[in-house]
C-alpha cells in the first residue's frame, strides 16, 4: 500500500510531494532529488502503529 507524504525542500522552499511505500519498513531514509531545483533532499520517513507517515527532509 502507497501514500502521499509531502515535504518542503530546504533549497527553495517548495511543497514536493513523494510516494511513501508503507512496505518498507516504519523507518526509512533515502536520498531524492527535488524536482523544482535539483539540490539532493535526505529524505526521512516514520509510519506509526496506524499507518501514518511523518516526513522530514534536510539538503544532502
Amino acid at each position: 500500500m502507497n501514500e502521499d507524504a509531502t515535504y518542503i525542500c530546504d533549497s527553495c522552499g517548495e511543497e514536493i510531494v513523494v510516494p511513501v511505500d508503507l512496505s518498507q519498513g516504519s523507518r526509512q531514509e533515502y536520498v531524492e532529488d527535488c524536482p523544482v531545483c535539483c539540490c539532493a533532499n535526505v529524505i526521512q520517513v516514520e509510519i506509526d502503529s496506524d499507518g501514518y507517515a511523518m516526513i522530514s527532509s534536510h539538503l544532502e
